[in-house]
């Protein structure tokens, strides 16, 4: 675990526990009562819509804040007691050896090409970092650009590739520390092979990209609790002098937190494009277009005003004009693709690539074609058309997966994608466009032997009576009997659809003998903008149920029994694993609770929390409060529970999700269980949301959290 686990005294004036009996854990696991931590009742007052006013009891309210000696005495106290428990955990050293062998691999991302020139990061399976490197041709010799590995002491601090010139010149790359959201910009001289003096200080940044004329950079940079602003930085000069290019104000509309704004330029340099995106996910789009041509223009509306979602494209004609695209689903909740006209009413556009009943979850524009994917059935199919809609065929993927789009440019006639599953770890292939033809450019290589495992998709129907798919993954051969042991996992909202990729915690899962399950619930985009809407606001609780009734199908059809079963989820699925330790505690067995939302009642208040209110409303609006009250986590826990054991998992590094939520809920679930199970926060002070931390630091992570998982499934 290694987290720095300082001796301190435990918080005083603490409450009694629900028990003070010795805690068991499987294997012979046996801890001291949880730390005792105080409680200091604060009271809220909720408005509900046509209801009387609510009042809530918050004991742990003190736990929000972070930095107070008295939050930081709690977290080394949790950390120690937590640290009590691995300290027994018998396969932890071989977990963490088999883990190392399924984590330090290999790496190389999908390149970004520039001229005869490829730009991606690659790591070694002997190295923590992957560094930035590039390659003359396709199969020419890498030349490391950017080390990653020496930029600290502890190596968790990554690099990200952001942008390279159209002159393949200029670099553009984030340095993150640990798994914050943030990143301090910085640009490399390729061709001179130095730094530039331009630093851009830790910040959320977006839609970096260099100018046409290599002169500067556009930017988009979030201003905590106040907007997204688009800036230019001319290279040499000040950063705190630059220009705001686009703000606080459009056509008398305020902007503000809520509001994700990006920018590019197109590739001839003739026009600035302006996204707006309200809310996270966005409930609608604008895309505004500056001709920089002409001083001092003003953005013009290409879409301004509709209530759906917009993503733009463009390529430049034969005229040397630009033809814009935009993906929608405008009309078509499974989206489409229109050719778009400045000036003209989206009624007036021409469609060229129509709605189908698979709902379109990705599009590129690669060598002026359009290449499509679809999910049917969470199965991806990737179709070619022409600028006018002329459909040229398909790019076969290898079997049942996952595969992603194909990336490129539109000038450029080379483009990439990739393949992975469950059991198949992720290979990207090189595409000639003129050609058809695919080449293997880079795999991983990983000691797993995919032709020993099988990977299926069923069918199963939630308490309402939709149809729900499920992925499970296990050993060819592993018994149907309710004696093997199966982790699942599931997210469920904000448009994100969960394909069946590769991950290492899941492979040394299923190499134990476990089964693996990913069902695909309400709230992604798998099918389209309806099957999102169906689980947001008070519709929330579809995706509970749609995962309860996934459980049931695994436990019904013997695939597993509650005391084997483990679950696992992260973000806005740690949401989902506080709905399940509160609503079904008797259907699982242990679970992992990652970077957590647990608190819906307060969520809003923290870090960039405000700007998730499109997908589950906030509860300063009397309308969306009985429904959040209804499901929140952290308001139903019930003293003389038999919980599962749980492992809360976050730490200082989060700077998306505050770590709040899971402090809070801690103590608040160890004193009231009455399972005798353990109940363990293991708090980091690098991990969080984004990526970033060492490959080191990742296995430790993992190893403590799948040897939790699989020890207290025993």
């Amino acid at each position: 675990m290694r987290l720095g686990v300082l001796a301190l005294s435990l918080v005083a004036a603490a409450s009694a526990q629900t028990s003070l009996q010795t805690i068991h854990g499987k294997s012979g696991i046996e801890l001291p009562p949880p730390p005792a931590v105080a409680k200091q009742p604060v009271t809220d007052t909720y408005k509900a819509a046509k209801s009387p006013d609510v009042s809530v009891l918050d004991n742990y309210r003190w736990l929000e804040d972070s930095q107070s000696p008295e939050t930081r005495a709690f977290i080394d106290a949790q950390n120690a007691y937590t640290q009590k428990y691995f300290d027994q955990v018998k396969i932890l050293p071989d977990v963490r050896v088999q883990m190392a062998a399924l984590l330090k691999t290999d790496f190389i991302s999908v390149p970004l090409k520039r001229g005869d020139r490829y730009f991606f990061t690659k790591r070694s399976a002997t190295e923590n970092q992957a560094s930035i490197y590039m390659r003359s041709g396709l199969h020419g010799d890498d030349q490391l650009l950017i080390d990653a590995n020496g930029l600290s002491a502890d190596q968790n601090a990554s690099v990200a590739l952001l942008d390279v010139a159209q002159d393949g010149n200029t670099l553009a790359y984030g340095i993150r520390q640990g798994g914050a959201d943030e990143l301090e910009l910085h640009f490399f001289d390729i061709a001179a092979k130095t730094q530039k003096a331009d630093v851009f200080p830790s910040a959320r940044y977006s839609g970096v990209g260099i100018s046409p004329d290599a002169k500067g950079v556009y930017y988009s940079k979030l201003f905590p609790h106040q907007a997204t602003l688009v800036l230019y930085h001319p290279f040499g000069g000040k950063v705190s002098a630059d220009p705001a290019v686009f703000g606080h104000l459009y056509r008398g509309e305020k902007l503000g937190e809520i509001d994700e704004i990006s920018a590019r330029v197109t590739p001839n340099g003739h026009y600035l494009i302006v996204t707006v995106s309200r809310g996270t996910p966005a409930q609608h789009v604008w895309i505004l277009v500056k001709d920089l041509r002409i001083p001092k223009s003003e953005f013009e509306p290409l879409v301004y005003g509709v209530e759906s979602r917009f993503r733009e494209l463009s390529v430049t004609a034969k005229d040397g004009e630009e033809d814009f695209y935009v993906e929608t689903d405008y009309l078509a909740p499974n989206h489409r693709i229109l050719k778009a006209e400045l000036g003209k009413p989206i009624a007036d556009w021409p469609v060229v690539v129509p709605e189908t009943k698979d709902a379109i979850e990705s599009v590129s524009l690669v060598d002026r074609k359009l290449y499509v994917l679809r999910l049917h059935d969470v199965q991806p199919e990737l179709t070619v058309y022409t600028l006018d809609g002329k459909p040229l065929g398909q790019i076969k993927y290898p079997g049942i997966g996952a595969g992603s789009g194909l990336q490129g440019r539109a000038e450029v006639k080379d483009g990439f994608y990739t393949f992975q599953s469950i059991v198949t770890p992720p290979t990207i292939f090189h595409y000639d466009t003129k050609t058809g033809v695919s080449e293997v450019f880079a795999t991983t290589k990983v000691p797993f032997d995919s032709n020993a495992y099988e990977l299926q998709e069923v069918f199963l129907k939630s308490k309402d009576g939709t149809r729900i798919p499920m992925f499970i993954a296990g050993k060819k051969g592993l018994p149907r009997d309710g004696s093997a042991r199966l982790l699942m996992t599931g997210y469920g909202g904000f448009a994100l659809s969960e394909t069946p990729v590769w991950n290492p915690e899941y492979a040394w899962w299923m190499q134990q003998g476990g089964y693996f399950a990913l069902p695909d619930l309400r709230g992604g985009n798998e099918y389209g903008e309806a099957w999102h809407k169906a689980a947001m606001f008070e519709k929330k609780q579809n995706v509970f149920d749609d995962w309860f009734a996934a459980a049931e199908y695994l436990i019904a059809n013997n695939y597993t029994t509650p005391e084997h079963f483990a679950i696992r989820g992260r973000s806005n699925g740690g949401l989902l694993m506080g709905a399940s330790m509160t609503q079904r505690p008797d259907l699982f067995g242990a679970i992992g609770c990652g970077y957590p939302l647990l608190d819906m009642l307060r969520y809003q208040n923290f870090l960039i929390g405000r700007t998730w209110i499109t997908e589950y409303g906030s509860a300063d609006n009397p309308a969306d409060f009985p429904y959040l009250y209804k499901y929140s986590p952290y308001h139903h826990v019930v003293p003389g529970t038999k919980y599962p054991a749980i492992l809360f998992f976050t730490g200082d590094g989060d700077t998306r999700v505050d770590p709040m939520n899971a402090r809070k809920m801690t103590p608040l679930i160890q004193s009231a269980s009455a399972s005798g199970r353990p109940i363990l926060l293991h708090y980091s002070l690098k991990g969080g949301h984004s990526a970033g931390i060492s490959q080191t630091q990742l296995v430790e992570d993992y190893a403590d959290e799948m040897s939790f998982l699989w020890t207290e499934t025993k």
